[in-house]
């Protein structure tokens, strides 16, 4: 039975991690996966480990009496936890941008900030407001874009139409090049054939996009159209995502 207000929570997301913060519950956390890298102060929380390997032993050695997950976790390790007495509840993402505010809820539910929760979503509503998105069926001239995932000879990755990423691009003025697609895989001659105006992808991942063929060929790499992200920015379902909205349609804005 999940407690009605836990003392002791262990997340195991990087976005369950950061709402939890951003309530004001990061007081609560006991531990986290080494992938909740944010806020910086996470670093100081109990780092348990991986989430596909998860080490439930040093999950245990936590002794949390809420462990809340994305969608990572396998079910039979939910079903492990709950047979020992520990509940675990998952948060999922959801296609929708709006999905932000339900999960926020769920957490500040789960975590016993109800309020916080509440307060928190009103102020991202003002802030999405004044951001003045772009309607997602908007007749306007987008620029193509393409958000790099994974890359290389490991295989080609991006966000298809049927994810919040692709809704926040459409919000930014964007065009996702992959919207027609659904799913994460996404051809090289596609890509290619497309020849997007920008190229969203994480700051580290950058110069070695550049550097390898036959990325380095894209119009967008040659002008200089690369948009460098902050980890988990625009990859996360997580409160930063307006900040990036924001950003995204600046930069479309002024190509």
């Amino acid at each position: 039975m999940v407690p009605a207000h836990p003392e002791r929570i262990v997340s195991l997301s990087p976005a369950v991690t950061e709402i939890m913060f951003a309530i004001g519950a990061d007081s609560l956390l006991v531990g986290r996966t080494e992938f909740c890298a944010y806020p910086p102060e996470a670093a100081k929380i109990e780092n348990i480990g991986g989430i596909s390997n998860l080490n439930i032993e040093k999950v245990l050695s936590c002794k949390p009496d809420l462990i809340i997950s994305g969608s990572m976790v396998p079910q039979k390790v939910v079903e492990q936890f709950n047979k020992m007495n520990v509940p675990l509840v998952c948060v999922i993402e959801k296609q929708k941008f709006a999905g932000l505010f339900e999960n926020i809820s769920k957490i500040g539910h789960l975590a016993g900030y109800r309020s916080q929760a509440d307060s928190l979503n009103k102020k991202l509503v003002i802030q999405l407001a004044e951001a003045q998105p772009v309607a997602v069926d908007a007749d306007i001239d987008r620029p193509s874009c393409y958000y790099v995932v994974g890359f290389g000879s490991g295989g080609n990755f991006t966000a298809g139409g049927n994810t919040f990423i692709n809704e926040i691009i459409q919000m930014a003025g964007g065009r996702n090049i992959a919207a027609d697609s659904e799913g994460w895989t996404f051809s090289i001659e596609a890509l290619m054939d497309a020849d997007p105006d920008f190229v969203l992808i994480r700051a580290e991942d950058s110069a070695r996009f550049c550097q390898t063929a036959p990325y380095s060929q894209l119009t967008a790499v040659k002008k200089g159209h690369l948009i460098a992200l902050e980890d988990g920015i625009l990859d996360l379902q997580v409160p930063r995502n307006i900040e990036v909205l924001k950003r995204l349609k600046n930069r479309f804005a002024n190509r």
